[in-house]
């Protein structure tokens, strides 16, 4: 019997965990279905991760990293103050950042997070993370703020029946960092 070359597979199990938990949730995340959606054999489950728990940890922190990642790439690119508002009010508003995916598996986190205690530092490191991005235009605790606000409002965001738009999104954001921040111009002015 030859054995498959496969350098991705660890990787590709780790995509397919968070896929598995975004359709079924942590509670009905097993490894044989982490396996099937990999589509790899079910030893190879144990044979990359120590368990289910150490599985489920790298997935998230998988997942912290990239967003985090895609978070810091947002501000960065911001070099005014009103720039970096903006950059914030999109990380709220634009379906890039806050997808329903992506949300839903913040959500999970935060639950598993509760729960598990080794998952809290995984948590706590991507707010690290956000702050440290925000902390490039506004003081500790403006960026303390933020981040509890882009999380806040992402969460209603995505269950609200009348979610915030970019004006009241912007508003809020003027408020929390003390900038004026100019409205947007309308197309044809």
């Amino acid at each position: 019997m030859t054995r498959r070359y496969d350098p991705d597979r660890r990787t590709r199990i780790l995509r397919a965990a968070l896929d598995t938990i975004a359709e079924h949730g942590v509670a009905g995340t097993t490894h044989r279905r982490i396996a099937a959606a990999a589509d790899v054999p079910l030893g190879s489950m144990t044979y990359h991760f120590a368990g289910l728990d150490d599985l489920l940890t790298e997935a998230f922190t998988l997942l912290a990293d990239t967003v985090s990642a895609r978070f810091t790439e947002r501000l960065a690119a911001a070099v005014t103050r009103a720039e970096a508002c903006e950059a914030v009010v999109d990380l709220v508003v634009d379906d890039d950042w806050a997808t329903p995916r992506n949300l839903l598996l913040s959500y999970e986190l935060y639950a598993y997070a509760a729960r598990v205690p080794a998952l809290r530092s995984v948590m706590q490191e991507w707010m690290g993370k956000s702050r440290a991005a925000l902390e490039q235009h506004f003081s500790p605790e403006t960026a303390r703020a933020l981040d509890a606000m882009i999380e806040g409002l992402s969460i209603h965001r995505s269950v609200d029946r009348a979610p915030a738009d970019r004006d009241e999104v912007r508003g809020i954001v003027a408020r929390l960092t003390g900038t004026a921040l100019p409205l947007p111009r309308q197309a044809g002015t």
